[in-house]
C-alpha cells in the first residue's frame, strides 16, 4: 500500500492538527488496532447495537463492603445496606448508584483461583490462567474483533483503554491491541514545535524506509509496518477523532458525572460507545486497601465510583444506548472477610461479587450467595470464564467461536466457560 505526501486537509488547521498528532509508539499502536480487517460503516455497528464499557477496579475492590454486606457479622465492617431501585441492597455510601439498580444485577457468588495481582489481573481479562507459552486474548480484543468482523468504517480504534493500560490482544495480534489514552482523552503528542512541514517530511521519511523494508522481502512485519503508517495519517486526520474531545460536553453531563478523572473516563466511554467504538475500559485503581479501609472507602473511593458508575447508567439509559452496551464492573479478585490487624482487608479470591447491567441482562436482581460471614460461596460459584461467557451471550457473540493460537492450538473462546444462570430472561 504506497501513497504520496500529503499536505495538511483543508479546513483543518495547524493548531487543530497537531492537536491530533501522536508519538510514534502511539501511532503505531493506533494504527495497528485498526486492522486490515476493519471495514463496516459505524453507522451499521450502532444499529447492530453491540458495545461492551469495562469498569476496571485496579487493585482488588472490597465487595463485602459495597455488593455483598453482612451486618452484624464479625467480618461485616461499619457500613450498613440500603434498599435499591432493584430487588437488592447495596452500601449506603453508594446512593446514586442504588437508584440505578434496576438496570444492574450483582453476581454474588464469584469464586476464582488467583489472589495474585499479575495473575488476577490477566484470568479476570481473558478468561485464562497466565501460561508462558501462550499469550491469551482479552476482553477488548476477543469482543471487538468478533463485533467488527465484516466491512466498516470506524477510523478511531475499536478496543480503548482509559486512565490505565489493559491487558493486550495475545494471539489475535496486534491489530486488536488496546489504544491507551489519559481520562481526558489526550493522547501523547509530537513535539509541539514541529512544523506541519516537518511533520509530513518524517512521514515521508518512513513512507520511504517501509518501501526499502518491503521491497526486499522481509516479511509481513514490514507490510504490516507499511499500513500503520497510512493508517496513523487517516486516524490523525479523521473527524471522528472529536470523540475524544471530552472537555467539549456541557457542564451538566461533566456534573453527571463528577470532576474525578473516573468520572471524565466514564464520560469518555460514553462518547466513544456513542461513536460506535464496540469496547472501553475504564480505571479506577486504589483499590488495593490493605490498611484503613473503611476510612478510605468512604472519603475516598465510593463517592469517585458512586457518581461516575451512577452517571453513566443515567447517561446510557437517557441516550437509548443501555440495551446496545454490556456494562462490566469488576476487579481482579475481592478482599478478605476478616479485617486485619491494620484495620484493611488483604487479597481473598475464595467467594466475591461482580456487576453487570445493560444489553439485554437481567436486572434489578442478586445472582448467588455466599455465606453469612461472606467466607464462602454456598450456591453455583462462577468463574472468570463463566463470566466472560455470559458477557459474550449478551453481546450476540457465538459461545462456539474457537480460536487458533500461534503454536496451532485451538482456544475455544471465553475458556469454554458457563452461562451465569438466571442472568438472562
Amino acid at each position: 500500500m504506497h501513497w504520496s505526501l500529503m499536505p495538511t486537509p483543508r479546513g483543518m488547521s495547524r493548531r487543530h492538527f497537531m492537536q491530533h498528532a501522536m508519538g510514534a509508539a502511539s501511532m503505531a499502536s493506533a494504527a495497528f488496532a485498526m486492522g486490515n480487517s476493519v471495514r463496516v460503516h459505524a453507522q451499521e455497528l450502532k444499529r447492530q447495537g453491540k458495545a461492551a464499557i469495562l469498569l476496571w477496579m485496579s487493585g482488588g475492590p472490597a465487595t463485602i463492603d459495597l455488593w455483598d454486606l453482612k451486618p452484624g457479622a464479625p467480618t461485616g465492617g461499619p457500613f450498613r445496606p440500603i434498599n435499591t431501585s432493584g430487588d437488592v441492597q447495596i452500601c449506603e455510601h453508594l446512593p446514586t448508584i442504588a437508584k440505578q439498580m434496576h438496570n444492574l444485577t450483582v453476581v454474588r457468588s464469584m469464586s476464582t483461583r488467583e489472589a495474585d495481582h499479575a495473575r488476577g489481573r490477566y484470568y479476570m481479562h481473558t478468561g485464562y490462567v497466565p501460561n508462558p507459552n501462550i499469550e491469551h486474548p482479552s476482553y477488548g480484543a476477543v469482543i471487538s474483533h468478533e463485533l467488527m468482523r465484516d466491512e466498516f468504517s470506524l477510523e478511531i480504534p475499536p478496543f480503548i483503554s482509559i486512565g490505565g493500560a489493559s491487558e493486550g490482544p495475545g494471539f489475535l495480534g496486534m491489530s486488536w491491541a488496546p489504544f491507551n489514552v489519559s481520562s481526558d482523552g489526550q493522547i501523547r503528542n509530537l513535539e509541539m514545535g514541529l512544523s506541519d512541514q516537518r511533520l509530513m517530511q518524517r512521514m515521508f521519511t518512513l513512507q520511504v524506509i517501509e518501501n526499502g523494508f518491503v521491497a526486499q522481502n522481509r516479511g509481513s512485519a514490514a507490510v504490516d509496518h507499511q499500513k500503520v503508517l497510512k493508517k496513523t495519517f487517516d486516524l490523525i486526520t479523521s473527524q471522528q477523532m472529536k470523540a475524544f474531545d471530552v472537555k467539549s460536553e456541557p457542564d451538566s453531563a461533566k456534573a453527571l458525572y463528577g470532576d474525578t478523572g473516573f468520572g471524565r473516563g466514564c464520560l469518555l466511554a460514553r462518547r466513544l460507545v456513542e461513536a460506535g467504538v464496540p469496547f472501553v475500559e475504564v480505571e479506577l485503581g486504589g483499590w488495593d486497601n490493605h490498611q484503613n479501609i473503611h476510612t478510605t472507602l468512604q472519603n475516598q473511593k465510593l463517592p469517585e465510583l458512586d457518581q461516575a458508575m451512577g452517571g453513566l447508567m443515567i447517561d446510557l439509559e437517557q441516550r437509548g444506548l443501555l440495551e446496545k452496551t454490556v456494562v462490566i464492573w469488576m476487579g481482579e479478585f475481592g478482599r478478605t472477610p476478616t479485617i486485619n490487624g491494620n484495620a484493611g482487608r488483604d487479597h481473598w479470591a475464595k467467594s466475591w461479587s461482580v456487576v453487570l447491567g445493560g444489553g439485554g441482562i437481567r436486572t434489578g436482581i442478586a445472582i448467588g450467595e455466599t455465606d453469612d460471614e461472606g467466607r464462602a460461596v454456598v450456591s453455583t460459584p462462577y468463574t472468570a470464564e463463566d463470566l466472560m461467557t455470559s458477557v459474550c451471550k449478551a453481546l450476540g457473540i457465538s459461545l462456539e467461536t474457537t480460536f487458533q493460537s500461534k503454536n496451532g492450538r485451538p482456544m475455544k473462546i471465553a475458556g469454554g466457560g458457563k452461562l451465569i444462570e438466571g442472568i438472562f430472561a
